[in-house]
């Protein structure tokens, strides 16, 4: 115990460990190591982002994917999956009525969709770009080519969301067919990284095969590929999988794993995801609590929001985002923090560069 106490000491001083301390890092896990963790995440947040939580708005465009991942209930198998595809207007209606209410970020989040040429989303992005001028745009649509990601970055797109899943080839190989390839994930993401996107990676917590080595390499990745945004939450089961039996993760390691990553860079936009508030009616809560900084109501048209089930339950309350924006301002307030309406790019720190 003693020796895990000292690890996170380590970690708060120097951000980085070896991958077998990362390892007896996760091993440690307890209710003494998560608050002693979680004490030091807020206290290295704090010194960044002080009480201040950024608010996204997501749009999700369209729930039709290519790919066969064995975890996702958008799978391209899934033939129970009722699919749709936001227009052009629908997005921009969405987005309209996010700015209205306050948001400065817009995440335009979907599957692998052929229909979304290059062509579509730099007309929308361009779009958004000359309503919007000083919002940010972040999208998170999968795997594309380093070409493609350029005409989206040229078209005016600031960050860029894609989940490694998992920084072990072995494992990664296990969560998904064999057209799909590890190599190839991590190249998509250097290739964003070198067109100047904010790049976010990340990874779900308690996935089938992970072990505490599997996830000791992905805190090993984020510390050497440095993110400017993490996104983890924890494994959700969905019925209509090859992994429908799978036990779905723990929000005990994902928050004690929210605050390690926080140590490993205290400058990090790090989510209190949705699938944090659907293992746990706090659980969005809980994630600040542990060292994240932002959050991402959804702005999609209420008549698709239960479409987009990438796992069982997800949390969706059916209320316009107007009300949806009161009560997680509420929610966040009640924990001691407060929704800012900013862009809200990733701080630098000198004391943690």
């Amino acid at each position: 115990m003693n020796n895990v106490f000292k690890l996170l000491d380590r970690l708060e001083a120097e951000h980085c460990l070896t991958l077998d301390e990362y390892e007896a890092l996760i091993n440690g896990l307890s209710k003494e190591t998560a608050d002693y963790a979680a004490k030091k995440a807020v206290k290295a947040r704090q010194a960044v982002y002080g009480n201040d939580v950024y608010i996204r708005g997501l749009i999700e465009i369209s729930n039709i994917c290519k790919n066969d991942c064995y975890y996702c209930g958008i799978r391209n198998s899934n033939k129970k999956c009722e699919r749709y595809r936001l227009t052009k207007e629908d997005i921009l209606d969405s987005a309209a009525e996010g700015y209205s209410l306050g948001f400065r970020t817009f995440v335009l989040q979907g599957g692998e969709d052929a229909k979304f040429t290059d062509t579509f989303l730099v007309d929308v992005i361009k779009n958004l770009k000359a309503l919007y001028p000083e919002c940010a745009i972040t999208l998170s649509l999968g795997e594309r080519s380093k070409e493609s990601y350029k005409a989206l970055r040229d078209a005016g797109a600031d960050r860029y969301l894609l989940r490694h899943e998992t920084a072990d080839k072995e494992h990664y190989e296990k969560l998904h067919p064999q057209n799909m390839s590890f190599e190839n994930r991590m190249e998509c993401l250097k290739n964003l990284k070198d067109l100047g996107y904010q790049v976010g990676c990340g990874f779900m917590v308690g996935s089938p095969f992970q072990t505490s080595r599997t996830l000791a390499k992905d805190l090993k990745f984020i510390e050497e590929f440095a993110p400017a945004m993490c996104g983890i939450g924890p494994y959700l089961t969905h019925k209509d999988t090859p992994f429908s039996n799978m036990p779905s993760g723990s929000l005990e390691l994902t928050l004690y794993l929210l605050s390690i990553i926080r140590l490993i860079d205290p400058t990090l936009l790090l989510p209190a995801t949705t699938a944090l508030g659907t293992i746990h009616p706090k659980g969005r809560e809980m994630g600040i609590l542990a060292g994240a900084n932002v959050v991402m109501p959804n702005l999609s048209p209420i008549s698709v929001r239960k479409k987009y089930e990438l796992y069982d339950n997800k949390i969706c309350t059916g209320d316009e985002a107007a009300e949806c924006k009161v009560c997680l301002t509420k929610r966040i307030e009640s924990v001691g923090y407060k929704i800012v309406t900013a862009r809200g790019d990733r701080l630098t720190n000198s004391n943690s560069e």
